[in-house]
């Protein structure tokens, strides 16, 4: 089954187009980077996705159903940028617990509170249960975004910019335990991200975009000069394969 499956795909906000004409097939199970610069409609593609945009023309299915009639439990989905109030009086539990009911509950459940800690303990945050949301830092509070999505075991996980805030110990234990979660799971993952390496070293496959898809395949095969500079403009991406090969962040 596909997970994603997107024909001749193109939305106008107002006047401006911000995606033209996007085919694409994800599989069940896949982890697929997306990449492209600022403005290229990167997020506005997961809104779509997640049915908060209709399409202007072409067709969009989520498992073989349209984004608005796909089971919400089956998404989980990390923004990046959060409007939460970080003095928002919560303990960081009650903000898993509204992956859990999509609202604020005013008193938490046994159950849900089990089901909270399992999230929190799958992304190595359970120590920060009881910690109130102002008490965190951005990669913390990132973690806690994290288990929401993954609270009622989403089949596809959408990832806008993940790791932004985390150190790089902590970012290397983001994506070790997205891959366990992915291939317990058999979870298919999309992750926006400006960071190259990160696409090469854990994507199945990379989505190069900039309003129309100007690549998708394996980073072998997305992630060359020719592809790049379509996207970001001559000289203008931020990190050449040949780069990547050598290990070079110049």
């Amino acid at each position: 089954m596909h997970a994603v499956h997107t024909h001749n795909l193109s939305l106008f906000l107002g006047e401006s187009q911000a995606l033209a004409d996007i085919s694409c097939c994800v599989r069940e199970g896949e982890f697929v980077a997306i990449l492209g610069p600022n403005g290229a409609g990167k997020s506005t593609f997961l809104k779509v996705l997640l049915g908060v945009l209709e399409p202007s023309s072409g067709n969009v299915l989520v498992f073989e159903k349209k984004p608005r009639e796909v089971d919400p439990a089956w998404i989980g989905y990390v923004p990046q940028a959060k409007t939460l109030d970080r003095n928002f009086p919560a303990l960081a539990t009650e903000l898993v617990v509204t992956g859990l009911h999509r609202t604020w509950r005013r008193r938490i459940s046994a159950a849900d509170r089990t089901a909270a800690l399992s999230a929190l303990e799958m992304v190595g945050a359970s120590h920060l249960a009881d910690r109130p949301l102002s008490a965190l830092s951005g990669g913390e509070l990132q973690r806690i975004y994290l288990a929401r999505s993954l609270a009622r075991k989403p089949r596809l996980i959408l990832l806008d910019e993940p790791a932004t805030g985390i150190d790089t110990v902590g970012e290397t234990d983001f994506y070790r335990l997205l891959a366990r979660y992915r291939n317990e799971q058999n979870a298919t993952i999309l992750m926006i991200t400006h960071n190259q390496e990160v696409a090469s070293a854990h994507a199945d496959r990379v989505m190069v975009l900039n309003r129309r898809l100007l690549g998708f395949g394996t980073p072998q095969e997305t992630m060359c000069d020719e592809c790049l500079q379509s996207a970001y403009g001559p000289a203008h991406h931020p990190l050449h394969l040949t780069d990547l090969r050598a290990g070079s962040h110049a």
